[in-house]
Order: structure tokens, then C-alpha cells, then sequence
């Protein structure tokens, strides 16, 4: 698997009264991590996007044991599950700066030509730049 760990920090306003990240902040972190997994590839989502190709979000899955606070450094390890073809597949360990895992995801995102809005294949130049 191909891995990337991205840093962020938790922001006071993704807490709750509680100071725990709510949890629907958790699909914009990984979209973060996602968008520096490809960059680490030379992918450039917006380059992607103006090429006609798009990458919507098919399905999205948390586990989460622990709770993350505000102010807390979150490490999200990004994995590719296994080689692209209509769809890719993420997995992620969220821990905190103690190392401890806080939380578990998949996305399943599905490649998409932007103007027939119909499923496509891995484009190879993505396929290469990952080597696959």
C-alpha cells in the first residue's frame, strides 16, 4: 500500500461544547489528506478537474474509538487499498501526537468524466504516476 501522513491541527470551531471534534468534520480532513496523497504523485486534483475528469465520493466509513480535542495534532496516515480502475480506494488511521489511534476510514471515490457524468477508467497517466 501507498502510504502519505498528513499533520493538522484541531481548529475550535470543529469542536463541540464537549471539546471533541464533531464528527462531520472528519470528511474534510480526509479530503485533505486524500488531495496531499495525490500531490505527492505530482497529481494535481484541480489539473484533473480541469481535464474533465472528476472524482466524486461513492461511499465514506468511520470507526471511531477515541475522541480528538481542540488544539490536538492529528497525523492521518493515507493508504491506497489497491490499484484504481473506475474506482479508488482509501484507507485511514487517524492518531493523535501520542500516537494513539483515534479513528479508522474508507472513501471509495469513483472517476467520472465531468461532461457525460458517466464512470470511467483510471486514466493511465494516474496509474503511472502511482505505478501501477
Amino acid at each position: 500500500m501507498k502510504y502519505h501522513t498528513s499533520k493538522i491541527r484541531v481548529r475550535y470551531a470543529e469542536t463541540d461544547q464537549m471539546g471533541v471534534v464533531h464528527h462531520g468534520n472528519y470528511a474534510q480532513y480526509l479530503e485533505l489528506a486524500r488531495i496531499e496523497w495525490m500531490d505527492q504523485f505530482g497529481i494535481s486534483y484541480k489539473s484533473m478537474e480541469k481535464s474533465g475528469i472528476m472524482l466524486p465520493v461513492y461511499e465514506m466509513n468511520f470507526k471511531f474509538k477515541k475522541p480528538a480535542h481542540f488544539d490536538d495534532i492529528l497525523s492521518i496516515e493515507t493508504g491506497l487499498r489497491e490499484e484504481p480502475s473506475v474506482r479508488i480506494i482509501f484507507d485511514y488511521k487517524i492518531r493523535n501526537k501520542e500516537g494513539k489511534l483515534l479513528t479508522t476510514a474508507t472513501t471509495t471515490l469513483v472517476f467520472m468524466d465531468a461532461k457525460t457524468k458517466q464512470p470511467i477508467s483510471c486514466p493511465q497517466n494516474i496509474l503511472k504516476a502511482i505505478n501501477f
